[in-house]
């Protein structure tokens, strides 16, 4: 399976359907889980989703929520 790290998060994009979502993990106690419906965002690329999938973890953590 691909996985891609990011700032403490393991970010595993999936086929569904016709589209990609993530599947997002922390991977430190001290991270906070992202909201499910953020992980379900469906795009028609790959790329976009795992992009996605980062902009939302740069939002969480940058917000001091992390």
């Amino acid at each position: 399976m691909e996985s891609h790290h990011y700032r403490g998060y393991q970010i595993e994009p999936r086929r569904e359907w016709s589209s990609w979502c993530v599947r997002v993990q922390p991977k430190r106690p001290d991270l906070p889980i992202l909201p499910q419906s953020i992980l379900r965002t469906l795009t028609p690329r790959k790329d976009d989703a795992v992009a996605k999938a980062k902009k939302t973890i740069d939002r969480i953590l940058d917000s001091g929520l992390g």
